[in-house]
């Protein structure tokens, strides 16, 4: 068998297995939207809003404040996942070109990573 039978072979299977749904499945998932819809319309009777609408103001701010935290551990995670994906392309690649790329891109995160990590560290030291 060739690469490229083999390859359209292994798609096949994939989309027959995962399209395959069987009427009980069908049923349970038809259930679980019906029961969505009652949820829904007894909301909207009973005229329930956002927590965030009705929450006082120091909750607002403590919240806007948290939304940033989380932002920033966000960001700096993110980047340092980037970094350590870079940095074990660049150990692992044989051809020069490869290791040239990430070793450009490891230069490009660096300032990157150096401001994100600077801005976690200090809100390591702040306490909420």
């Amino acid at each position: 068998m060739k690469k490229s039978e083999l390859k359209d072979y292994i798609k096949e299977q994939i989309i027959d297995v995962l399209s395959e749904a069987t009427p009980e499945e069908v049923q349970t998932q038809a259930d679980l939207n019906k029961e969505l819809e009652k949820t829904a319309d007894l909301m909207s009777k009973m005229d329930m809003k956002e927590e965030e609408e009705d929450a006082p103001e120091g909750d607002k701010k403590i919240q806007a404040k948290a939304s940033k935290q989380d932002k920033i551990i966000q960001d700096f995670k993110r980047i340092e996942a980037q970094m350590k994906t870079h940095l074990e392309l660049f150990k692992t690649s044989e051809s020069p070109k490869n290791k040239e790329t990430a070793k450009q891109m490891l230069k490009k995160l660096t300032p990157e990573y150096q401001a994100a990590k600077k801005a976690y560290d200090k809100l390591k030291n702040v306490k909420v």
